[in-house]
């Protein structure tokens, strides 16, 4: 006579301790993926100073290399280029004090924020050393100019700051463009200039920081540029 073990109570026992221990499994699963897909929300990539960026020459309208001479010291208008993407606003600042004299910018530490450590700042470049750059594109939603923009030191409101109106994130250009006030959590991503004293030009080779908003890098989720390009067009704008 065959054996029933459909009522033997030792294997009920096992089966529920095997379907238990296969539910335990699964809802670990499922919270690993929760936990991961978490993580890689609020912990952005790093951006290096090598790694595949481009070395682009700044240029006028014209194709005429920008020289210092062509740069105002706190100039009110929005002026920009675009990198490493060829749809990645940049801002291109030379800083001065509230006179308007040149401002030597030191690098600095910027704090570190959620999901990535401290990193020194490029501090300024060109004869004065007040020269700097940053991505253009704020980290809290992503607005870009003119709804961000420099607000030089002789402004009524948010003077030497770069602030955002979409909703009021605000940026230190003078200290590594790092928070001043939120939402945002991110510093704006450090864009490291090469000045060259010879021809009094400038390039642009690299980036410190974050990666910038909304790409899962900063030299993908975006327009590059077409192949050999080894210039970009700096413009500017009346906010």
């Amino acid at each position: 006579m065959t054996e029933n073990k459909s009522n033997d109570p030792a294997n009920d026992s096992s089966r529920r301790t095997f379907l238990k221990y296969m539910t335990m499994l699964g809802a670990a699963a499922v919270s690993v993926g929760v936990l991961r897909g978490a993580l890689q929300n609020i912990a952005p990539a790093i951006s290096g100073i090598t790694g595949g960026f481009p070395t682009m020459q700044l240029v006028d309208s014209s194709g005429n290399p920008i020289k210092t001479t062509s740069l105002v010291v706190n100039n009110p208008q929005i002026v920009t280029f675009n990198y490493p993407l060829q749809s990645d606003p940049s801002f291109l600042l030379r800083l001065g004090d509230s006179s308007n004299n040149d401002k030597v910018i030191n690098p600095v530490s910027v704090p570190a924020s959620p999901g990535f450590p401290a990193f020194t700042s490029p501090g300024g470049t060109g004869p004065y050393k007040s020269v700097v750059a940053s991505s253009a594109i704020c980290q809290h939603l992503g607005c870009k100019p003119p709804a961000i923009r420099f607000h030089p030191p002789s402004a009524s409101s948010y003077p030497g700051k770069i602030h955002c109106g979409c909703h009021g994130s605000t940026y230190d250009p003078y200290n590594g463009f790092s928070i001043i006030t939120g939402p945002t959590v991110h510093p704006l991503p450090n864009i490291t200039l090469n000045w060259d004293s010879t021809s009094d030009t400038y390039s642009v080779t690299g980036m410190l920081g974050p990666t910038i908003y909304g790409q899962p890098s900063d030299l993908s989720g975006g327009t590059p540029f077409p192949s050999g390009t080894t210039k970009t067009t700096v413009t500017s704008e009346v906010p």
